[in-house]
């Protein structure tokens, strides 16, 4: 079993417009727009937006899931305590 990446950047062109998608793989074969930018003139304008956006959409993750992990911690502490 491959494992992929769950998160990545999708450029869609509309017309004359570019527009870029951070995308989050749900399954092999599902995949969801968790957020999106629209009304490049140029695909690496487009490109450029979506590659910040996705570091800065991991690092938020990252974030949260370790508030979250200290969060779970500190509440099994409490729970053996009791």
């Amino acid at each position: 079993m491959t494992k992929g990446k769950k998160y990545g950047c999708r450029i869609v062109k509309d017309g004359s417009i570019w527009n870029a998608e951070i995308i989050r793989r749900i399954t092999s074969k599902k995949t969801v727009v968790s957020k999106s930018q629209g009304g490049f003139a140029t695909e690496s304008e487009a490109q450029e937006w979506g590659n910040k956006e996705l570091e800065l959409f991991s690092m938020k993750l990252k974030e949260q899931n370790k508030l979250r992990s200290e969060l779970r911690k500190r509440e099994a502490e409490k729970a053996e305590k009791k």
